[in-house]
């Protein structure tokens, strides 16, 4: 890593940092790779880093119809946690979360990760009910989760509306002390820097067009900056899943809608974990620079617009008010949409495709971020092995003929 002094940082900065070492290449498109990964956000760059790290793939090529980290990578509201209800969603999330946690100093890239806790809020006697059953099938699993009074989610969140005439109130929560947030740009950054060292070709504004397949095999991909050979393909854009599926022929079980998130002006530190209401279908947490980032639930239809409704916002507002009746008055700075995309059971897609030597890594619906490091682990596994790693094989297309769904709507149903 290339050091630099304070006059120097100064330097730079007045010339608009002429003559400063890039962070990666801006190499031109090859005619031929190993492997090609279309998608630059933050599961497809980590796909191709393990490729070059874990299975010593050397020629493999990023492709990104816009700027790299410019889809959902950079449209989500940063959360990490892996407090799943089924064993295969544990076991992923949390292996992803452990990944996370060693992130920085793999990538020797500083992520930002805050490890301040998921704090889950229960409203009423069902939530209790309901929330004594999941914590119990997360600690069978291995996942940490602690129980938390009204009296300590006072504590953890100041001034949450505790009184009992509450329209929501509080009647205990879930916290997962290791969950928190990570810079969402920082993890983009990292791997593409690192998979960059590592010899990965990044093409950014290069659209894939098409496909080139010969009896049922890929054999390569139509691009805007010319056509590729290869014999080995992952798909990794979240909600144009089924765009890039239709280019090759098949079809995939998923929708795609809008997210929305919003973050307000700056204030000084209120509160340090991140918060999630189902019942009021809100979840807050307050950024390194003090904005409170709030998001809420998808837009009831499909969509490919990145700015929603204002239906959703509004709902959102006002389920952060409901809880902190004290950010009333403070001023909304921007609002933004992602392109999820969304299975029926609210768990991922990652491994084979009808097309021989194409895999893909699609579903994750509303929680991508959280899983970017273990997504694009598993999806380099399986391209590499051309088998699924064991985290991933319930995670197969599979399921959706056999119907061995893995319902995790309960764990995923609030946009996070």
């Amino acid at each position: 890593m290339q050091k630099y002094s304070t006059l120097s940082l100064v330097r730079n900065a007045i010339s608009h940092h002429n003559g400063w070492q890039k962070a990666w290449r801006n190499p031109d498109l090859k005619s031929e790779y190993d492997a090609v990964v279309v998608g630059g956000g933050g599961h497809g760059l980590a796909t191709a880093y393990y490729l070059a790290k874990e299975h010593g793939y050397k020629n493999v090529a990023v492709i990104e119809a816009g700027w790299l980290g410019g889809g959902n990578t950079g449209r989500n509201t940063t959360i990490v946690r892996s407090n799943y209800l089924f064993p295969q969603s544990a076991k992923f999330y949390n292996f992803s979360l452990n990944l996370y946690e060693n992130m920085s100093q793999e990538l020797d890239f500083n992520i930002m990760l805050r490890q301040a806790g998921l704090l889950t809020l229960l409203h009423s006697r069902h939530d209790l009910e309901v929330m004594r059953r999941n914590i119990n099938a997360m600690h069978m699993n291995g996942i940490d989760s602690d129980w938390v009074t009204p009296d300590e989610v006072a504590h953890i969140a100041p001034g949450i509306n505790m009184s009992e005439d509450a329209r929501f109130p509080i009647v205990g929560g879930i916290l997962q002390k290791r969950g928190g947030v990570a810079r969402h740009d920082g993890v983009a950054w990292g791997y593409a820097r690192a998979g960059d060292a590592l010899g990965v070709d990044i093409i950014q504004m290069c659209a894939v067009t098409g496909f080139d397949i010969k009896n049922g095999e890929v054999v390569g991909v139509q691009t805007a900056k010319g056509h590729i050979k290869t014999k080995k393909v992952a798909i990794a854009v979240a909600g144009h899943s089924s765009v890039l599926a239709e280019m090759a022929g098949f079809r995939l079980p998923v929708s795609s809608m809008a997210l929305q998130a919003c973050v307000s002006e700056p204030l000084k530190p209120v509160f340090d974990a991140a918060i999630m209401s189902p019942a009021t279908g809100i979840y807050i947490s307050q950024s390194d620079k003090g904005e409170l980032v709030m998001g809420g639930a998808l837009d009831a239809y499909p969509s490919y617009a990145q700015r929603g409704n204002i239906n959703t916002l509004e709902h959102i507002i006002s389920g952060v008010i409901e809880l902190f009746p004290c950010f009333s008055r403070i001023k909304l700075m921007r609002q933004w949409a992602g392109i999820v995309d969304i299975v029926h059971d609210s768990s991922p897609i990652i491994g084979h495709t009808p097309v021989k030597g194409m895999y893909i890594n699609c579903g994750f619906g509303t929680g991508g971020f959280k899983a970017t490091p273990a997504g694009g682990w598993t999806l380099a596994y399986t391209l590499a092995n051309d088998r699924p790693h064991k985290m991933n094989e319930d995670f197969s297309l599979k399921r959706f003929e056999t119907g061995a769904f893995i319902d995790e709507m309960g764990a995923a149903g609030i946009a996070h």
